[in-house]
């Protein structure tokens, strides 16, 4: 064995130390009766800070990448990259590529992503106006509790 292997190796003919292979319609939580798997797996991608900035970007209308890259405060172009393309994945944000030179792009919400963003602004403005509270009330626990790390 390399010392850059990191696979588990079994001899020939010895079981899968891991278990039989997972069926491929499973969802991520690997079991088909449990509902909040598939909860979690949107939670995750919509619940992230940078996918909410975005679709709240995107229920104005179309942008191109520059434009989401100037709206979203602090997101680097990597991490923006990162979101559309999961976004788009997970058929929010429908990707578009005119034939021009220098090839334009542009990003608009599907109907699904659409369908998400009175939510997705409902918590953004929620966050908005509770941000001064929250930001006191963490202040006050961090006086009290001068020996957590938690942040």
């Amino acid at each position: 064995m390399s010392p850059t292997h990191t696979e588990v190796t079994a001899p020939a003919g010895a079981a899968d130390p891991t278990g039989p292979a997972a069926p491929a319609d499973l969802d991520p939580c690997g079991r088909v009766d449990h509902p909040d798997c598939g909860i979690r797996d949107v939670l995750d991608r919509i619940g992230d800070k940078w996918s909410v900035l975005v679709i709240v970007e995107l229920a104005g209308g179309p942008r191109r990448f520059r434009e989401l890259q100037r709206a979203v405060d602090g997101i680097s172009q990597r991490m923006l990259t990162l979101t559309v393309r999961r976004l788009e994945r997970d058929g929010l944000v429908l990707r578009t590529v005119y034939p021009t030179v220098p090839a334009q792009v542009d990003y608009r919400l599907t109907e699904t992503g659409a369908g998400l963003t009175h939510l997705v602004k409902a918590l953004a403005d929620w966050s908005l106006e509770h941000r001064a509270v929250i930001a006191e009330a963490r202040h006050t626990y961090d006086r009290a509790h001068t020996d957590h790390d938690i942040r």
